[in-house]
């Protein structure tokens, strides 16, 4: 679901949405996505310790990071960067940083599957799906945008262009900041605290 939200706002920030970039975002995504429990299974206990005392922090920071950095280019002069922003770096941080989390999840897998097939399978499986949803978000991103730009038809293309552009990257940016926020928060156990004093 990380993955599809942060899919959603590619989609949004993106200047044009091509099945190109479904597959981009459901490649990355989606193949990220059946990595990271695979290495965690094939690492087994020797690094569960490490993985799960630090995943939601480099979660945090990757996109803490990303978001800052989206909405420094947003304020900057200029016109935007949406349409570089499904290139390898960029790509390859966000598929990390939404990601990480599976990484711990596949770790205790080793001590209950022992079957290369069985969790070959599996991984396929979360590959299959996350692109699906991946691509799908960034469909419907890319609907979002367009039907905000419609009803700006009847200004300057340019100008209205870049300012939904920067706008796109600003709410992206934000966006990215408190899912990261929000990561830190659900596994320092703090929205637990929350639901059993209420």
């Amino acid at each position: 679901m990380d993955a599809f939200a942060v899919s959603i706002c590619k989609g949004f920030a993106a200047r044009r949405v091509s099945a190109r970039e479904l597959c981009i975002a459901g490649a990355w995504f989606g193949g990220f996505q059946a990595l990271m429990p695979f290495l965690g299974w094939a690492f087994g206990f020797r690094f569960r310790s490490c993985i799960e005392a630090a995943d939601h922090w480099i979660a945090f920071a990757l996109l803490l990071l990303i978001g800052a950095n989206m909405i420094r280019e947003s304020l900057s002069p200029g016109s935007g960067t949406a349409d570089s922003s499904f290139r390898f770096k960029p790509m390859l941080a966000m598929a990390v940083a939404t990601s990480i989390d599976a990484l711990a999840a596949g770790i205790p897998l080793g001590f209950f599957i022992s079957s290369f097939r069985l969790i070959a399978l599996s991984c396929l499986f979360i590959c299959s799906v996350t692109f699906c949803f991946s691509a799908a978000g960034v469909k419907i991103g890319g609907i979002f945008k367009s039907r905000l730009a419609h009803g700006a038809s009847q200004q300057s293309a340019q100008g209205a262009s870049q300012r939904f552009e920067k706008k796109a990257e600003r709410t992206g940016g934000v966006f990215l900041i408190l899912l990261g926020t929000k990561i830190l928060l659900d596994h320092l156990g703090v929205f637990q605290l929350i639901h059993s004093t209420s």
